[in-house]
């Protein structure tokens, strides 16, 4: 039997490990019922360390437009500050501190939209520095560029905050919206696409925790933090084409300043589609100043009236639709009787017996009374129904805020009468270039959007807007024959204003008589709404065009006048006319992004490529320029840069477009007035007068 093996283990051994089992619950205790450990207070210790949260802020995403050209980024913030104190100033040959003070309130006054006096008034003050605002609070790095530009001693800035920057003032601003700062220095979207798509261009912010000591702001080392990544707001790209929507900036524009209407909508709609590719609005405000804002109210969907006469495509329609039309048939114009009180009355008297197509072209009440009272007694479906159907006096559910629907009710039989001709009834834009869709659909009603497509922060294509069907109304049939009565409404009609050389145009008037708020409807010369729905060109449809004008001060040739300039202009854009249609695509020049260069060289370089380069200002950097990127321009065309200088010369005008004279006066915000057609003969203000402006109009005349 073998013998266990034995380990002895040294008496001193246990003696030690004995000793260090109770120093460890010595020390322990100690730890516990002691304040101090080592000469370090552990309660101290463990109190001034603590677990802080940072917000990682997401960035808010951008506005393009259909092509790309940004309409609205989010941009660092600056004030604008004035050294005053002379002590500043160490060297004689470099100025640190304001000297020239005249000087100096002279040059920022037009910059920062402020008067001389009042900049004077804060470079005079007993301080150190002050600020220049309100005009120099929150600009941007554009204006702070240009104003460093100007090499004035004492001036300087101080980084402020985020905010958001609409590069092109008051482009689409009812379609953009805007978004400001909140309480808690958020930026918030309200209006437009920044209101209704805030929460996906904001994005979520995310955070980092960790351990700290709260005597700094550092991380205690070696320990760790829990993070969540901020995701930034996705981008958004409208279905607005910037060369269209500034050709109907231009008409509305038109249309307030020389025609001091109240309000006015150009708004152009892909005839396929549905897709809005220009909306333009008068008034209009500046997104960069919130101030400018008249009313929150979206001309596009939130404006509801007495639409007139346009209305006359649909009642006209519908009674073809049901069989009860006959264009040869005739009728005597005139007036008619529709109960004990109500007469319609067509606006000339003088027609006598006419056929009912060319009642259309006349545009005819008794004919669309007539007809809505065929529908009336010989059908199922009547008027109303249809007016139902094409979506009227519900909402069109198009991605802006506060669409209102209108109101179709029609009771009374002499209520039938004025619904065919547009009156007694309110409607919306949108709701009418949305019916207007079964026009060029083969009568199918399609759903007008305005956003094209929706991209997130790694560039994955969120959502893309589409052509959306919403209902069947009209047969192949009865469209073809509309399109036959709304091409002799512009070429049979009673003016030939509405007849655009080289395009094939059909559409149809309206006038509808404003209600009064005491009853009845406003007797005044022009107290009226004028419209117009047109689509083009008319062989194969691309566009629909729908303008109305409330108490434009003119005649009906005057407003077909500046809607036939506007379309003609967005025609030959998209070489749709005659003359466009067979370019010389070697003479085509793309157009680059000239922003921030240097005129002298971009100059050079446009004339080498035959351009006729107009530049504004004597500065030495370009801020900004038309057409944009992307754009072309054929041999010989102009190309406007804006520069930095704030001294204006104005050019000779003479030969120049009425386009190219709007498009100069657009840039630098100078009042235009006009008489007569085609290229300019004379101009009010001599070439090379230096402009303000602010107090000055240009005039000119054109032959």
């Amino acid at each position: 039997m073998k013998k266990r093996a034995t380990v002895k283990i040294s008496k001193v051994i246990i003696l030690i490990v004995a000793f260090l089992f109770v120093a460890a619950i010595g020390k322990l205790s100690f730890v516990v019922l002691s304040n101090k450990v080592d000469g370090v207070d552990l309660q101290a210790m463990s109190a001034s360390i603590t677990t802080t949260e940072e917000t990682l802020y997401a960035n808010r995403g951008n506005i393009y437009d259909v092509n790309g050209e940004l309409l609205a980024t989010t941009v660092n913030a600056y004030t604008v500050i004035a050294y005053l104190d002379e002590n500043r100033t160490t060297d004689p040959e470099n100025s640190r501190h304001v000297i020239d003070k005249e000087g100096t309130a002279a040059a920022l006054a037009p910059l920062l939209d402020m008067s001389e006096e009042r900049i004077l008034e804060l470079l005079n003050r007993d301080s150190y520095q002050v600020e220049l605002g309100p005009g120099g609070r929150g600009i941007t790095e554009v204006l702070k560029s240009a104003i460093e530009d100007l090499n004035l001693p004492g001036i300087d800035f101080i980084s402020d905050s985020k905010k958001r920057y609409y590069s092109n003032s008051t482009f689409a601003s009812y379609i953009i919206g805007y978004a400001k700062e909140n309480d808690e220095g958020k930026l918030v979207g309200e209006l437009g696409v920044e209101g209704y798509y805030d929460d996906i261009l904001s994005g979520t912010n995310g955070y980092t925790k960790y351990l700290k000591y709260t005597s700094s702001n550092y991380k205690i080392p070696n320990t760790p933090d829990d993070t969540e990544p901020a995701v930034d707001g996705s981008d958004i790209y409208l279905t607005i084409d910037f060369d269209i929507q500034n050709k109907a900036e231009n008409a509305v524009k038109t249309m307030q300043d020389k025609y001091n209407t109240d309000w006015a909508i150009f708004t152009v709609m892909d005839a396929d589609t549905g897709a809005i590719v220009a909306s333009a609005t008068s008034p209009n405000f500046n997104p960069n100043d919130t101030n400018t804002i008249t009313s929150y109210m979206n001309p596009l969907v939130s404006y509801q009236y007495e639409p007139g006469s346009v209305m006359k495509i649909f009642s006209f329609a519908s009674a073809i639709e049901e069989g009860l039309y006959d264009g040869d048939e005739t009728y005597q114009s005139g007036s008619i009787q529709v109960d004990s009180e109500t007469v319609i009355s067509d606006v000339d008297k003088t027609w006598g017996v006419i056929t009912f197509d060319t009642g259309f072209a006349y545009s005819s009440n008794v004919a669309a009374t007539t007809l809505a009272f065929r529908l009336l007694e010989s059908s199922d479906k009547k008027l109303p129904d249809y007016y139902d159907a094409l979506g009227f006096g519900k909402k069109t559910g198009i991605e802006l805020s506060n669409e209102v629907k209108g109101d179709m009710e029609v009771v009374y039989k002499s209520e039938l009468a004025n619904s065919s001709f547009g009156q007694g009834i309110s409607v919306t834009p949108v709701q009418m270039l949305q019916a207007l869709s079964s026009m060029t659909n083969d009568g199918n009603i399609i759903k007008p959007y305005i956003v094209d497509k929706i991209v997130d922060s790694e560039g994955n294509i969120t959502y893309e807007g589409k052509r959306t069907v919403v209902n069947s109304v009209y047969s192949s049939t009865t469209v073809e024959k509309m399109h036959e009565l709304m091409h002799k409404m512009v070429y049979e009609g009673l003016s030939s204003a509405w007849q655009i050389d080289g395009l094939s145009l059909m559409g149809k008037t309206g006038t509808a008589q404003i209600a009064s708020p005491s009853g009845g409807y406003l007797t005044g010369e022009y107290d009226t709404i004028r419209s117009f729905a047109g689509i083009f060109p008319e062989e194969d449809p691309e566009y629909i065009v729908y303008v109305a004008a409330r108490k434009f001060e003119g005649n009906s040739v005057r407003f077909a006048e500046v809607v036939t300039d506007a379309i003609e202009e967005i025609a030959k854009h998209a070489k749709l006319t005659e003359e466009t249609k067979e370019v010389d695509l070697s003479k085509v020049i793309d157009i680059d992004n000239y922003l921030s260069k240097d005129i002298g060289t971009v100059t050079t370089l446009l004339e080498n490529k035959k351009l006729n380069v107009v530049v504004i200002g004597n500065g030495k950097y370009i801020i900004n320029q038309y057409p944009l990127k992307n754009s072309t321009v054929l041999e010989n065309g102009k190309l406007f840069l804006v520069t930095n200088g704030l001294e204006i010369k104005i050019p000779n005008l003479t030969g120049w477009s009425l386009t190219d004279v709007k498009n100069y006066c657009n840039l630098i915000g100078l009042k235009l007035e006009y008489s007569g057609y085609g290229y300019v003969t004379s101009q009010s203000l001599a070439p090379d007068t230096i402009l303000d402006v602010t107090n000055m109009t240009l005039s000119v005349q054109l032959e």
